[in-house]
Parts: C-alpha cells; sequence; structure tokens
C-alpha cells in the first residue's frame, strides 16, 4: 500500500535511511539525516509518499526542486529507498508510479534521479521505469576516500 507520508513516519523512515546512507554507495553523503530533518521534509515537501507491507513502513519516495531559479520549476529531483526486506517486491515501482503521477499533476515536466555509479541496480531499476540515462560526471563525488562518479537520468513525464 502507499499513501502519504505522516509525521509519524519519521523515525522509521530514519531506520530505513541511515543505514542506506552509512553502509552502501547509495548516496553521496555520508551524514544521515535526523528524524527532525525527516520529519521537517515530511511536512514541507508537496510530495512524500511511503510504502507499507503487512503494516510496517518499508521504503519511501519524494521529491523537491532540482536546482533553484523560476526557469527550473517544472524539474524535480527525487530520492526512493526500500528497504532490504521488501527489495524485489514491487514497493520502489510503485513509490515512483505514485511519486510519477504526483509529479504530472503538479505539473513537473522532467523527473531527475542522481544515482552514485557504483549502484548498477539502481540505474537498472531507473531505466525498466523508462528514465533515460543523460549524463554520467566522473570522479564528481569523493567518499570513505574514493572518487565516484555520478550519473544523471531522466524521465519526461
Amino acid at each position: 500500500m502507499i499513501r502519504p507520508a505522516a509525521l509519524a513516519d519519521a523515525s522509521v523512515i530514519e531506520g530505513l535511511w541511515t543505514p542506506a546512507v552509512l553502509n552502501t554507495p547509495m548516496t553521496f553523503n555520508p551524514v544521515p539525516k535526523t528524524v527532525d530533518e525527516i520529519a521537517d521534509m515530511i511536512a514541507t515537501r508537496g510530495c512524500f509518499f511511503v510504502a507499507e507491507q503487512d503494516g510496517h513502513v518499508v521504503g519511501f519516495v519524494t521529491y523537491g526542486a532540482f536546482r533553484g531559479g523560476p526557469v527550473y520549476v517544472h524539474t524535480a529531483e527525487h530520492t526512493v529507498l526500500v528497504g532490504p526486506a521488501a527489495q524485489g517486491q514491487g514497493a520502489g515501482q510503485a513509490l515512483m508510479n505514485a511519486a510519477m503521477d504526483h509529479a504530472r499533476a503538479a505539473e513537473i515536466h522532467v523527473l531527475v534521479a542522481g544515482v552514485s555509479g557504483d549502484n548498477p541496480h539502481a540505474i537498472a531499476f531507473h531505466e525498466r521505469l523508462g528514465f533515460d540515462p543523460v549524463a554520467r560526471m566522473p570522479e564528481v563525488g569523493r567518499r570513505d576516500g574514493r572518487w565516484l562518479d555520478l550519473v544523471l537520468l531522466q524521465k519526461r513525464l
């Protein structure tokens, strides 16, 4: 089941997000978001959905501004994450479908994914959803003493 995130979901989302930040190449940012930061995102972003299985939150998706300035108002960048126990069961696709439907209704024309080059599963996931790879930026991020490539994918909605 996909539903809008509630403030009460912030601690569960933090519990899903922090291990991914600390232990995977999913994100370039090595500093996890706090429960308060996540609650603020839920309260202020127009799009923040969670996936539930058996009454438990197993993933989330949100999107926000791609870049500042009025010319980018119809472009957004998203974050999607499904916990390890629920991966491969359709929650990610369901979350992305909800986010894309929301974005279309909000007159977002392009949705952008910024994916670590060390995360081929996320690249393939986005390609299956119709996202096109548009750029590979070699060694633009540095984490844990390693240079990381950023792969940008986009989908016109």
